[in-house]
């Protein structure tokens, strides 16, 4: 049986190491706000390339309170809108609802399965107050064009990162386009593909995702590339002001005990989370490293008709960048990124891989008697969700396309060769 997610034996390479940093917790009579949070949240903001850190709860409290410091800041009210891309997970959109802000759904490109930057300008109404990207299944979501179109209109940039922990992006990477603004769309694209994988060695040009944006959440729930033994969040951003009432509104709105300045939450990041979040971040690039190394694997060795293999890189067709939202993805046109996708997958950091198949639902039952285990991110969108009925009639279909045709394979940096062998050898012999 090859398992989505080994998460004894993901966390057993970290022995004696985690044992010890809990027995550390343990022994110090202090389990909350000290030193292991401080230290941690020191070393995750240098690790992002951000001022502050901020240890919460979990990401979607992470979320909710850069919206609700934003609010008590004064540049949101009650139904302001957030851009935020349609195929998300739901806590990107609770995030907002919670803090009865309304989400505007975009549709997401659909090669690279994040916001369709090209024409996220569509959906700005004079209500916009932030766009949300998401970095979803690990790639960076972002284009130096993106902050030229929140400059234009004032808006912030707030990153999801749940998914993207450790994962990089090379300026000038992604194809955009931009109307009636100074710089050309022609500007704002590489010259070449080769041109922006020459940057990718550049540790100059690489910023982490975190820190792209004006502020961050964070998720460390056990699933993810780097994960907690629990729940466990953190907000990062370059703003000290926002920083600032972050912190406090997290420790229920107070600065003093017993005096509440906002109403805040109970959303700490407790002192073992912290303290194992240490002992895991030092060794989280060789991680992702690992991941991938096997999502190469993956791309190198699935050859199959039907199967459409994750996109790493974002300049589309002229077709497709032109507005044919019929254009093939670019994974299709396999001939011409194999030469690429070595060196551009250096900037994901594949905390899913996400194949798609017509045949998905037949795919995955024919894998689970091959002793695969497989999952869905995401079976519903957000849109269609009974908890927003009142946008369950919203015509998605790029969205509504990927959540029909999605399928994760296994992968993890305790993954063999092997398995994934196993994994590619499976998915080449399915037949409908």
């Amino acid at each position: 049986m090859i398992s989505f997610l080994d998460l004894y034996k993901i966390n057993n390479s970290f022995e004696p190491q985690l044992s010890g940093a809990i027995r550390r917790v343990l022994d110090s009579g202090r389990y909350l706000l000290g030193d292991e949070l401080h230290n941690f949240e020191h070393e995750y903001a240098e690790f992002i390339g951000s001022k502050n850190c901020i240890g919460v709860a979990n990401g979607l409290d992470a979320l909710r309170l850069i919206f609700k410091a934003y609010i008590e800041l004064g540049y949101m009210n009650e139904g302001d809108e957030v851009i935020v891309p349609a195929n998300t997970f739901i806590a990107s959109v609770l995030a907002i609802t919670d803090n009865r802000l309304t989400p505007v759904f975009a549709e997401p490109d659909i090669n690279t399965y994040n916001l369709d930057l090209s024409i996220v300008e569509k959906y700005i109404t004079p209500r916009t107050r932030a766009i949300m990207v998401v970095h979803l299944y690990g790639q960076a979501c972002w284009s130096d064009g993106l902050e030229l179109i929140a400059r234009k209109y004032g808006l912030r940039i707030i990153e999801d990162n749940a998914q993207a922990a450790g994962a990089f992006y090379v300026p000038q990477f992604q194809g955009f386009r931009v109307s009636e603004l100074n710089r050309t769309s022609e500007t704002l694209k590489p010259a070449s593909p080769t041109e922006a994988i020459a940057k990718v060695g550049n540790a100059e040009t690489l910023k982490r995702t975190g820190s792209l944006g004006d502020a961050a959440g964070h998720s460390f729930y056990p699933g993810k590339n780097f994960a907690a033994l629990g729940d466990g969040g953190a907000v990062t951003t370059n703003d000290d002001e926002l920083a600032e009432v972050v912190r406090t509104m997290a420790n229920y709105g107070s600065k003093v005990k017993y005096q509440n300045i906002y109403k805040g939450l109970n959303s700490r990041l407790d002192e073992i989370q912290a303290a194992i979040l240490r002992v895991k971040l030092p060794r989280l690039d060789a991680d992702n490293q690992r991941r991938r190394e096997i999502a190469q694997y993956y791309i190198s060795n699935i050859k199959h008709p039907d199967i459409i293999l994750p996109c790493t890189w974002y300049p589309a067709p002229d077709s497709y960048r032109d507005g044919n939202r019929n254009a093939e993805p670019l994974t299709t046109h396999r001939s011409s990124l194999t030469s690429h996708h070595s060196s551009l997958t250096s900037s994901h950091v594949w905390h899913l891989f996400v194949i798609r198949t017509p045949n998905r639902d037949k795919l995955q039952r024919y894998l689970t008697d091959k002793g695969i285990q497989t999952l869905i991110h995401y079976p519903v969108p957000p849109h269609r969700q009974p908890a927003y009925k009142v946008w369950n009639n919203l015509s998605l279909p790029v969205t509504e396309k990927i959540h029909n045709e999605v399928l994760s394979l296994p992968i993890s940096q305790v993954m063999t060769t092997d398995e994934a062998a196993y994994v590619a050898d499976a998915i080449n012999s399915f037949y409908e």
